[in-house]
């Protein structure tokens, strides 16, 4: 056990291990995951907004608070006395998602739930104003998850310093900072560590870890290099937290890079167990939110190329996306920020649509918008069913229907069988 801590201690300590291979400990031991990854697909829900504070998923959370300099979970903690901030939280986690959220997920013909949730549940440095209180809830959610039968994701959402300044990551910024700080990596990388560890033994249920949500490679080199050094590292961590290969898949970020960069990366002879994590949305940029109802069906039908392709490399995920197309659900560009598609995002800004039609409570849509939304939902898991599968964002949402998939089987636009299409040729 000595020399097998010694070698893990030193695959983590390697500075570059790009050119590395993977040293195949324990190689007589299959690897055997929870679930036929690759064979059958995925079809999941994220839990956003529970474990971790979105603004745009529980507005009232950061309306009631008074203070317009509340954006995130940072400053939640940060401009709020901590009891009450706790107080407000306890109660959020304790109902925002509850036992009768995973049934009901299961009822739908869902096999996974991605949880997100932030470092600072296992590590608050002197200055963070973090409140913790979130792992107890994790716990019994996978209990939940093993009592009707679904697989989980945990998926570590925010790192420290922020890999990518969204308000998702915990910390809202002009510029991420993870990738800055040595330390911000290692408190990562322990993070991951300790989850790993935390369920060693329960991986027929935890059957995926996510090392991290998002990293901005679009801000350059810099965190591009940090985040391919990370993916090697926290793939040690989770698939040895003992010295002893667990049979945990780990799912990475593709980073916002094109799949095709991610070519021959961790190839499976060395790297087992290796999944890609995709995101898919087409309300972040002007050029995609112009697209009209068919112009949106195409962009996404037009995903199973790139797609397909990659799965021959690495099981290859949609692990978010989203039926809407519009980013009209408040807030979801950020707290106090206006949409791209009313042109209220900044002044000046072009105009696609009125908003009041596309989004908030799914009882107020139009029978032609909650039409397209089942295409829109129809195209999506048809195309990613081309790979490996999908989870969508999210499962509820306080205002936003369009996002919500307890909502879109309420009104109609999801089936209770991801299997039924209304629009079968959608792609064809």
């Amino acid at each position: 056990m000595f020399i097998i801590s010694i070698i893990v201690s030193l695959l983590c300590s390697v500075p570059d291990a790009r050119s590395r291979p993977m040293p195949m400990w324990n190689s007589q031991l299959p690897f055997t995951p929870a679930f036929p990854y690759g064979s059958q697909p995925v079809r999941g829900v994220n839990l956003g907004g529970w474990l971790v504070l979105e603004p745009w998923i529980t507005p009232s959370l950061f309306d009631n608070t008074g203070n317009p300099a509340i954006v995130d979970e940072w400053t939640f903690g940060q401009y709020q006395d901590p009891n009450v901030a706790l107080a407000k939280l306890t109660d959020h986690w304790n109902n925002w998602i509850t036992q009768n959220d995973f049934a009901t997920i299961a009822a739908a013909g869902l096999n996974h739930v991605r949880i997100p949730i932030g470092y600072w549940a296992y590590d608050v440095a002197p200055g963070e104003p973090y409140l913790q209180g979130q792992r107890p809830y994790l716990a019994k959610a996978i209990s939940w998850a093993q009592q009707y039968g679904l697989k989980v994701i945990i998926d570590l959402h925010g790192a420290p310093g922020s890999q990518n300044g969204f308000d998702n990551s915990g910390q809202r910024m002009p510029f991420p900072q993870w990738q800055s700080s040595q330390t911000n990596i290692d408190r990562t990388n322990a993070v991951i560590k300790r989850i790993a560890y935390e369920f060693r033994n329960n991986y027929q249920v935890v059957s995926v870890i996510a090392p991290l949500n998002e990293p901005a490679g679009f801000y350059g080199q810099a965190i591009l290099d940090a985040t391919r050094q990370y993916w090697y590292d926290s793939y040690g961590n989770i698939r040895y937290p003992t010295g002893q290969r667990s049979n945990f898949v780990v799912l990475i970020h593709d980073a916002f890079q094109p799949l095709s960069y991610w070519n021959n990366f961790m190839p499976q002879q060395q790297y087992d167990g290796v999944a890609m994590d995709t995101h898919i949305y087409q309300m972040f940029s002007d050029d995609s939110i112009a697209l009209d109802n068919a112009g949106h069906i195409q962009s996404a039908c037009s995903n199973e190329g790139s797609l397909s392709n990659f799965n021959h490399q690495l099981w290859t995920i949609v692990g978010e996306w989203t039926p809407a197309m519009t980013d009209c659900a408040k807030y979801l560009n950020g707290r106090g920020v206006g949409a791209r598609y009313d042109g209220s995002i900044r002044p000046g800004a072009p105009s696609y649509g009125n908003c009041n039609s596309k989004t908030g409570s799914g009882a107020s849509f139009s029978q032609d918008y909650r039409n397209f939304l089942r295409m829109s939902w129809e195209a999506q898991v048809t195309t990613y069913e081309k790979a490996s599968g999908w989870i969508q964002w999210t499962w509820k949402t306080e205002q936003a229907d369009d996002w919500s998939y307890s909502a879109g089987l309420q009104y109609g636009w999801i089936p209770w069988n991801p299997e039924d299409r209304n629009y079968p040729n959608i792609c064809n």
